[in-house]
């Protein structure tokens, strides 16, 4: 277990390494951050000036050599527009992005293990037919349109939920958390809905297939021969060696769900890291975005390292043995 885990910590920090240089180059290459920073009357002093506080009148390779060295220190730049730690400015904001993610994955988990379980179950019924049309729907929809209509008919029409904004927050352990209190959980619950859509849609069909390919295998023949109750067959035999697959995707769903937010962030007006990723990428804002994405990638690689460390729990026939999962 000591080998895998150091193995797994060297291979963060060259995944670390090379998405930062890829990252750094890519940005590099896209444009001058100095057109959005700088007035368009401004002199080419001035202009000069502001590259010089910025580091930006420097070849890419010594920027990127000054960005390395900080970053061992854990300072990985100052925003060009807010003039505070990018680092900072993303961990004010990962609580919102934590709060919608962690949502949206309940709802996907608490809804789609029984739906998908049910339709498994009962493949030829109408209800097992309903969930998975409806699994379709959940993959076909755009994400933006669904978004507006949940707005336009709960908060519009029916007026029951906020159409946006995060609610009050309280501080606990020196970020501000929202889902402390019911007023929270009006203000998340559409977005997380919205989010969590194609999420749900995706356990829906996994655990149907899962459930139907279960019963037909030998360890359940067994049970049933046996005579024990259907609630346990179902219970013990099927949804426990279901589950090893269903882990494996929603942890690697959990990493978009943060990830990948910012459609829903921006519907909902919710001020999480995605609507600042995309607010910096359209003004070049590159030390947030850089940070963004090495968190997004040591985000990414502890939920594998979780994911792999379940798979041991779930299953005896799984040893982190070697310093691999086997």
């Amino acid at each position: 277990m000591t080998l895998f885990l150091l193995r797994r910590l060297l291979q963060t920090v060259n995944v670390l390494f090379i998405m930062s240089l890829l990252v750094f180059v890519g940005i590099y290459a896209v444009g001058n951050p100095l057109d959005m920073l700088v007035d368009p009357q401004a002199t080419r002093a001035d202009v000069a000036r502001v590259a010089a506080a910025l580091g930006l009148d420097q070849p890419v390779w010594v920027q990127y050599g000054r960005f390395l060295a900080n970053a061992l220190r854990g300072d990985l730049g100052n925003s060009f527009l807010h003039g505070t730690p990018a680092l900072q400015l993303i961990l004010q904001r990962l609580p919102a992005t934590l709060e919608l993610a962690v949502s949206a994955l309940l709802i996907a988990v608490l809804l789609g293990i029984p739906l998908g379980l049910w339709a498994g179950l009962r493949p030829d019924s109408a209800s097992g037919k309903t969930i998975m049309a409806g699994s379709i729907l959940g993959f076909s929809l755009p994400t933006f349109w669904v978004g507006l209509m949940l707005i336009m008919v709960f908060s519009v029409y029916l007026g029951w939920l906020p159409s946006g904004g995060r609610g009050p927050t309280r501080e606990v352990l020196g970020m501000h958390w929202s889902l402390l209190g019911a007023e929270g959980w009006r203000h998340v619950l559409l977005p997380a809905l919205n989010l969590a859509l194609f999420k749900l849609a995706l356990v829906i069909r996994l655990t149907q297939s899962g459930t139907r390919e279960a019963l037909l295998q030998d360890y359940v023949r067994f049970a049933r021969a046996k005579g024990l109750a259907p609630r346990r067959i179902v219970g013990v035999h099927v949804l426990k060696n279901i589950m090893i697959p269903v882990i494996t995707v929603v942890g690697l769903e959990f990493g978009t769900l943060i990830a990948f937010s910012v459609v829903t962030e921006s519907i909902f007006a919710w001020p999480g890291i995605g609507k600042l990723l995309l607010d910096s990428i359209t003004l070049l804002d590159r030390p947030v975005v850089v940070a963004y994405l090495l968190l997004i990638v040591l985000i990414y690689t502890l939920i594998s390292l979780v994911v792999d460390v379940l798979y041991a729990a779930l299953d005896p026939r799984v040893r982190l043995a070697g310093g691999q999962a086997a």
